[in-house]
């Protein structure tokens, strides 16, 4: 393969979920520019995503779904069957965080359940209905976005965490059931971003500097520096690249 078209994504169709905004939506400006037709799903209509993503002349339909709800994610693969007949590339970056960093012991059901039904059965529910496709369709590439979170672990986050270490056994035993289908299911872990879900955390300067004094780097990631793992994943530059988790932290775990 020529060097220059590792990273082509021409004729391709990639799904994703959460591109409203933030790390999803830079994520579908990247494929974009790279030669993919796009299927943006979110909770809300990806407008702005959508808009950015016609200027850069590539096509693409957007629906509103939640992720966690079978039928809405059947809804979504049905309207890309219908529009492309097809689906490439699945990327799972729908996602939610606690809202309340409370003790454990006061954490409600209600929020252990929102939090993993969201992040966890939401990704299951789109690899489920996505690979039924990608099955008959001869193959695709899989990436879920996980967390450092899942490796490391946080205080007061037991829902936030468990969901994204299942996201990350999800992804191993998927890549093992459907390489025979030329499938691959990879993740990446992220540290903290730059998104709406740390704005809070990025408010408070004293809260801010003790976290990214934990980080080699010193500083959060901008969605803009994930992206490029998420490109080489689901590209032919991967080919034999599957059940792997690729870490994007400034160094943090290395310590």
């Amino acid at each position: 393969m020529n060097s220059s078209e590792m990273f082509r994504l021409e004729g391709k169709v990639a799904l994703i979920t959460g591109s409203a905004q933030g790390l999803g939506r830079e994520i579908a400006l990247c494929l974009a520019q790279n030669g993919c037709s796009l299927v943006l799903a979110d909770i809300v209509y990806p407008e702005e995503t959508a808009r950015q993503v016609a200027e850069i002349g590539s096509r693409s339909i957007s629906v509103k779904a939640d992720v966690s709800d079978e039928s809405e994610v059947k809804n979504i693969v049905g309207n890309a069957i219908s529009e492309y007949k097809k689906v490439d590339i699945l990327v799972n970056n729908a996602g939610i965080s606690q809202l309340s960093y409370t003790a454990t012991e006061d954490l409600s059901v209600e929020e252990w359940d929102k939090v993993i039904a969201v992040n966890l059965r939401g990704t299951f529910l789109c690899c489920k209905h996505v690979g039924t496709q990608m099955i008959a369709g001869g193959g695709g590439s899989i990436v879920n976005i996980s967390s450092t979170a899942a490796i490391n672990g946080i205080v007061r986050a037991p829902a936030y965490c468990a969901s994204k270490a299942g996201v990350i056994l999800l992804t191993k035993s998927l890549a093992l059931e459907w390489a025979r289908y030329h499938i691959r299911v990879n993740a990446i872990a992220p540290h903290y971003l730059e998104t709406e879900l740390t704005k809070g955390l990025r408010a408070s300067e004293k809260v801010y500097d003790g976290l990214v004094k934990q980080i080699p780097m010193r500083r959060f990631a901008k969605p803009s520096e994930v992206v490029g793992t998420v490109l080489l994943l689901s590209s032919p530059a991967s080919s034999y690249v599957t059940g792997t988790v690729m870490v994007v932290d400034g160094g943090f775990l290395a310590q």
